[in-house]
C-alpha cells in the first residue's frame, strides 16, 4: 500500500484485499490491486509461457494423428475436431505441466518477494538464509516440499477424473 494507506484498515484476515473489502474501503482495495500487479504479472508471464508452449506442442503432435484427419474428412466441424478430438488426449499430460508451473510459482515468489519487500515465505527464506538461521531454512523448506506434494496429489485426483483408464 502507499504509505498514507497503511494502517487504515484493521487487520481481520491478514489479507489487504479482504480486509479493505471487508472494512469498505475501495480505495484501499484498488491502491492494493495496484501494487499487486507487476509482481503477478512478473510470476505469471513465467508460467504463461510454458503452459504456452507446452500446450502448443502437445496439440500439434494430436493435430498430425489420423483420427483427426479422419474427424476433419469426415466433414466434423473444426471446433468439434479441435475441442473433442484433439483436446481431450492432451489434458493428462497438460495437467502435468500446469501443476509443475503452479509449483514453480513458489519457486518464483522467493525472487518477488525480495525484489519488491513483501512479507512471505520467499522473503523469510532469504532472509534466515543470509541470517544462517537454519532451523527457519528447514522449516521453509519442508512448508515448499509439502506444497509440492500437495499439488502433485491434486494433479493424480484429477487425472483419475478426466482420464477413466487410470483408475
Amino acid at each position: 500500500l502507499d504509505i498514507f494507506y497503511d494502517g487504515l484498515v484493521p487487520p481481520v484476515t491478514g489479507v489487504i484485499l479482504i480486509d479493505s473489502l471487508i472494512a469498505g474501503d475501495i480505495d484501499i482495495f484498488w491502491n492494493a490491486v495496484t501494487h499487486l500487479v507487476l509482481p503477478a504479472s512478473v510470476l505469471g508471464f513465467f508460467s504463461l509461457a510454458y503452459i504456452a508452449r507446452m500446450t502448443r506442442s502437445f496439440m500439434l503432435d494430436q493435430l498430425s494423428q489420423e483420427y483427426v484427419t479422419t474427424a476433419r474428412v469426415k466433414g466434423v466441424p473444426e471446433r468439434v475436431v479441435i475441442w473433442r478430438h484433439a483436446f481431450n488426449p492432451i489434458r493428462v499430460p497438460l495437467i502435468t505441466v500446469i501443476g509443475l508451473s503452479y509449483a514453480g510459482l513458489l519457486e518464483g515468489s522467493v525472487m518477488i518477494e525480495t525484489v519488491f519487500s513483501w512479507p512471505g515465505i520467499g522473503n523469510y527464506l532469504t532472509t534466515a538464509l543470509l541470517n544462517a538461521d537454519m532451523n527457519a531454512v528447514l522449516g521453509a523448506t519442508l512448508v515448499i516440499g509439502a506444497v509440492f506434494i500437495f499439488i502433485n496429489k491434486i494433479s493424480d485426483v484429477l487425472y483419475r477424473v478426466l482420464d477413466p483408464r487410470a483408475r
